[in-house]
C-alpha cells in the first residue's frame, strides 16, 4: 500500500482486510431467477426472505435493498412481503439484443449487519417478433452459364426474438430452377442458400420472380416473406476478386465518428461495365448498419457512430463486391473493439550503426530496449519490424534486442533501407511505439561494368578528316564510388593483318571513338574491333563490346569510259549506212564509275554534236542512235561530244568523242568477233557452205561478164583513130570517182568512167580501176547526157 503512494495506520489496514473479507465471503452466494419478457409491472419473481432463510419481517428490519449493475430499477422489493417483483415491463430485445440468454446482474445488499447477495434474473424470450427481411425485393442477377448445383447465399431475415422463437426454417415458393439450403454459421445463425437445379437460359426465360418465406420456431409460428427477383444474365466469366478473403482491424472505443476504420478492395478482371466493381453490406443486422457505413465505389469504411467496447466487443461485418454484369464476391471484415489503455510502450536505442556493407550475413547493427510502464497484459510487449525485409530481431535478456542482417545485402538492387521497429503491448486497446531506422548499404565492387549495347555499328564517310568522332561506347557500372568509374581501351583485334592502331583511337574516360586517319571507302569498307571497359575497383572488374565501323561512300570518283577508248589513240570510226533507219543503234558508251550507290549511277548526254538533232544518246544505257532518216545533204562525217554523268552530290563527270562516218553501203560483209566466230562457224556451217558457192557462181559471171565487155570495147577501139580519149563535156566535174578507204573498204579505188556518145542503152565505154598517182586515159566519145551511174558494187556515182 505504501508503494501506491497511500499511509494508513496499520489498524485501519488491518480492520480494511477483514472487512474486505468479510464482504468477499458474504457475496459468495448466487441467486438466478427467471421472468417472461413483457411481464406486467408487479409480476412476482421470487419471496427473497424465504429464498434467503429470513423470516418476513427481517428484511425490513435490515435495511434490505435491491441495486442492479447498470443502476436501472429493473426490480422492486416488496419489504412487507418479502417478494421480489418486476418494476417495469422488460423487453428483452431492447435489453440484450440478440444476445441468448438475456441476463440482469443485480445484488440484494443488507446494511445490518452489512452483507452482499449477487443475483441474477433472466429474462425469458417470448415469441412476440415476426422475422423481417431488411429489403422486401432482393434482386439476384444469374449468369446463364452458372453451372447446376450452385448455391447463391440470400439475406437472411431479422428476428429479434431468442432461443426457440429465433428463426428456424426458410422456404421458396414452388419452381422449377431453384430450391433453398439451409446452412448455418459459428454463431449458431442459420442462412438460406438458393440452389440452382436446372440450367438457365436467358432467351427462354430472361426473369423470375419467387417468394422467400422465413419461419420461426415460436409456438404458433411467426413468418415473414420477401421477393426474389432473378435476372438471368449473359455470360460474364470474371467474378469480382477480393484480395483478402479476412480482413481484419481495431478500434478504439474513443475513435471520432467519421473515422476510416478499414479500406477492402476487389480486383475484376473483365473489361468495360463488366469490371466496375460496387461495394455493400450484405446480410448485415441493424446494429452494424447503423454503426457503420460503407463507400460504395472505394471499398472505405467509416464509423457511423461511437463505438462502446462494453456494449459489443467485436463486429464481423459481411462485404459484397458485384460487378455491373452480376457477378459478385464476398469477404469478411473483423473489427475488434479496443479499451482504452494510456501507456504505450518506450523503445531506448543501446548502440546503433547507420551502415553496413553488403555481402555481409549476419552483422549486428542495432541493439535496443524495450519497456512499458504499464502492468498485467497492458505491460506485456511484442516487437517486431516489417515484413520482406532482409533484417531479423533477436530476443535476449531483460527486453533487449538485436537488429541483425539476415542474409548478404546488396546495395545495386536497394541501397538504403527503412526499417521500422514496431513495439506492441497487450492492452486493450493495444498501443504501439513505432522507432525509424534509416541504414545505409555500403558498396563493395561486384559488379562488372555493362556495355548499354553488346554490338555497337558506326558510320563514317570517306574521305574524312583525321581525329574525326566517328561515335561512342558507353557501359555503366551498378556499384557506386570508384567502383563504379569505367575506363575503355581497345582490345587486340582478332584480324592481325588489321591495323588498328593506325585506324581508331578511344578517349579512356568517356569511350568516344576517333578516325586517326581518312579512310578510303574503295580501299576498306568495313571493319570491327573489340573494346573494353574496366572498372576502377579492387579487384578490377571488366567487359567487352563489338563494334562495327561501316565506311560509307562519298562520290570522289569520276566515270571511267571503257568504250570508245579516249587514250589519245587514233579514234575508231562508227560507220552508218545512210539508208538507216530513225533509232537505228551507231554504238554504246560504256562507262564505270569507282564509287557505289547513288554515287555510281551514270547518266549519259549528248553534249555536242556536228549536226544537231541528227543522232540522240540514251541516258540510261548510253545508246547511240540515229534521230531522223538520214540524206544526201548530211555531211559524211560526224564528230559526236558524250557527257556521263553519275548521281552523286556533287555529281562528277566524263566526256567520250565519238567519230562517225555516213556511207553508202559497206565494202566487206560483215565479220563475227574472233571469240564469236568459232561457235557461229560451228553452229551455221551449212549456211557458209551456201555463201561460198553463191560468191563462186557470182565471181564466174561476173567474169563472163566483164571479158565480154573487154572484147567488145577492143573490137571499137581498132575501128577507131587511135588517140586518147578525150574528157567529156556534162556536170560531172572530173572523170575519176574516189571511194576512200576511211569506212568499211580497205583500199582506195578510182574508176575512170567513159559512155558512148551515140548509145540508146548508154553502156559503159569501159570501166577499169586506175592505180593512183597514174595519168588517166581521155575518153574517146562525147557524153551528151549524164546519167546515174552505178557500178556493181552498188555506190552511186
Amino acid at each position: 500500500m505504501e508503494a501506491r503512494g497511500f499511509s494508513f495506520p496499520r489498524q485501519r489496514q488491518v480492520l480494511f482486510l477483514f472487512v474486505f473479507w468479510g464482504v468477499s465471503l458474504a457475496g459468495s452466494g448466487f441467486g438466478r431467477y427467471s421472468v417472461m419478457e413483457e411481464a406486467e409491472r408487479g409480476s412476482f419473481v421470487v419471496n427473497l426472505a424465504k429464498d434467503l432463510g429470513l423470516a418476513v419481517g427481517e428484511l425490513a428490519a435490515r435495511g434490505t435493498r435491491v441495486v442492479s449493475d447498470d443502476n436501472e430499477q429493473y426490480l422492486l422489493l416488496d419489504s412487507r412481503t418479502g417478494n421480489l417483483l418486476t418494476n417495469e415491463k422488460l423487453d428483452r430485445e431492447q435489453l440484450c439484443g440478440s444476445t441468448e440468454p438475456c441476463i440482469l446482474y443485480f445484488q440484494i445488499l443488507m446494511d445490518d449487519p452489512f452483507q452482499i447477495y449477487r443475483a441474477e434474473l433472466r429474462v425469458r424470450d417470448i415469441n412476440d417478433h415476426s422475422p423481417v427481411f431488411r429489403d422486401k425485393e432482393i434482386v439476384l442477377k444469374i449468369s446463364e452459364n452458372t453451372a447446376e448445383g450452385t448455391a447463391f447465399r440470400l439475406e437472411r431475415a431479422q428476428d429479434p426474438d431468442g432461443g426457440l422463437n429465433s428463426i428456424h426454417n426458410y422456404t421458396i415458393s414452388p419452381n422449377s430452377f431453384f430450391h433453398i439450403k439451409i446452412s448455418g454459421s459459428d454463431e449458431g445463425v442459420i442462412y438460406p442458400e438458393l440452389v440452382l437445379d436446372k440450367a438457365l437460359d436467358r432467351e427462354e426465360q430472361g426473369e423470375l420472380s419467387l417468394t422467400l418465406t422465413a419461419l420461426d420456431g415460436g409456438s404458433p409460428p411467426r413468418s415473414g416473406t420477401s421477393t426474389v427477383h432473378i435476372v438471368v444474365l449473359d455470360v460474364n466469366d470474371n467474378a469480382p476478386q477480393f484480395t483478402q478473403a479476412l480482413y481484419e482491424t481495431q478500434a478504439p472505443e474513443n475513435s471520432p465518428v467519421g473515422s476510416l476504420i478499414i479500406k477492402v478492395s476487389a480486383g475484376d478482371v473483365d473489361l468495360g461495365v463488366n469490371a466496375e466493381v460496387a461495394y455493400s453490406f450484405f446480410d448485415a443486422s441493424e446494429d452494424i448498419l447503423t454503426t457503420f457505413q460503407i463507400n460504395p465505389f472505394s471499398g472505405e469504411i467509416f464509423l457511423r457512430e461511437l463505438l462502446d467496447y462494453e456494449l459489443v466487443h467485436s463486429y464481423k461485418i459481411n462485404i459484397q463486391a458485384m460487378d455491373s454484369g452480376g457477378l459478385s464476391a464476398r469477404c469478411t471484415v473483423l473489427v475488434e473493439v479496443l479499451d482504452t489503455n494510456d501507456n504505450p510502450p518506450e523503445l531506448i536505442i543501446s548502440s546503433l550503426s547507420n551502415s553496413v556493407a553488403e555481402n555481409s550475413p549476419g552483422m549486428v547493427f542495432a541493439v535496443f530496449k524495450i519497456k512499458d510502464r504499464d502492468s498485467g497484459e497492458n505491460g506485456k510487449m511484442v516487437c517486431y519490424i516489417q515484413d520482406n525485409l532482409p533484417f531479423f530481431l533477436k530476443p535476449s535478456v531483460d527486453n533487449f534486442y538485436i537488429l541483425m542482417t539476415e542474409g548478404a545485402l546488396d546495395r545495386e538492387s536497394q541501397a538504403e533501407y527503412n526499417i521500422t521497429i514496431t513495439v506492441t503491448d497487450l492492452g486493450t486497446p493495444r498501443l504501439k511505439t513505432e522507432h525509424s531506422i534509416t541504414l545505409q548499404v555500403s558498396d563493395i565492387n561486384d559488379n562488372v561494368p555493362a556495355f548499354t549495347q553488346s554490338s555497337y555499328t558506326l558510320f563514317v564517310r570517306e574521305n574524312n578528316s583525321p581525329a574525326l568522332h566517328i561515335g561512342s561506347v558507353s557501359a555503366t557500372d551498378r556499384d557506386s564510388g570508384t567502383n563504379a568509374q569505367v575506363t575503355y581501351s581497345l582490345l587486340p583485334p582478332q584480324d592481325p593483318h588489321l591495323p588498328l592502331a593506325s585506324l581508331v583511337s578511344i578517349n579512356a574516360d568517356n569511350g568516344h571513338l576517333f578516325a586517326l586517319r581518312s579512310l578510303d571507302y574503295e580501299a576498306l569498307q568495313a571493319f570491327e574491333f573489340r573494346v573494353g571497359a574496366t572498372d576502377r575497383g579492387s579487384p578490377a572488374l571488366s567487359s567487352e563490346a563489338l563494334v562495327r565501323v561501316l565506311v560509307l561512300d562519298a562520290n570522289d570518283n569520276s566515270p571511267f569510259v571503257l568504250y570508245p577508248l579516249q587514250n589519245g589513240s587514233a579514234p575508231c570510226t562508227e560507220l552508218v549506212p545512210r539508208a538507216a533507219e530513225p533509232g537505228y543503234l551507231v554504238t554504246k558508251v560504256v562507262a564505270v564509275d569507282g564509287d557505289s550507290g547513288q554515287n555510281a549511277w551514270l547518266s549519259f548526254q549528248l553534249l555536242k554534236a556536228t549536226e544537231p538533232g541528227l543522232f540522240g544518246v540514251w541516258a540510261h544505257n548510253g545508246e547511240v542512235r540515229t534521230a531522223r532518216l538520214l540524206s544526201e545533204r548530211d555531211a559524211a562525217k560526224h564528230r559526236l561530244l558524250v557527257l556521263v554523268k553519275d548521281n552523286g552530290e556533287p555529281p562528277r563527270s566524263a566526256t567520250a568523242t565519238l567519230h562517225v562516218l555516213l556511207v553508202d553501203g559497206f565494202s566487206q560483209p560483215y565479220l563475227p568477233l574472233p571469240e564469236a566466230a568459232p561457235a557461229q562457224a560451228q553452229a551455221d556451217s551449212l549456211t557458209v557452205y551456201l555463201v561460198v558457192a553463191l560468191a563462186s557462181v557470182s565471181s564466174l559471171f561476173l567474169f563472163s561478164v566483164l571479158l565480154f565487155v573487154a572484147v567488145r570495147l577492143c573490137r571499137r577501139s581498132r575501128a577507131a583513130s587511135v588517140g586518147g580519149c578525150s574528157v567529156p563535156e556534162g556536170p560531172f566535174p572530173g572523170h575519176l570517182m574516189d571511194v576512200s578507204g576511211t569506212g568499211t573498204l580497205s583500199q582506195s579505188y578510182q574508176y575512170e568512167v567513159c559512155l558512148m556518145r551515140d548509145s540508146e542503152t548508154r553502156e559503159f565505154k569501159f570501166l577499169k580501176p586506175i592505180i593512183p598517182h597514174l595519168q588517166p586515159q581521155s575518153c574517146e566519145k562525147e557524153i551528151e547526157e549524164t546519167p546515174t551511174l552505178q557500178n556493181s558494187f552498188g555506190f552511186n556515182y
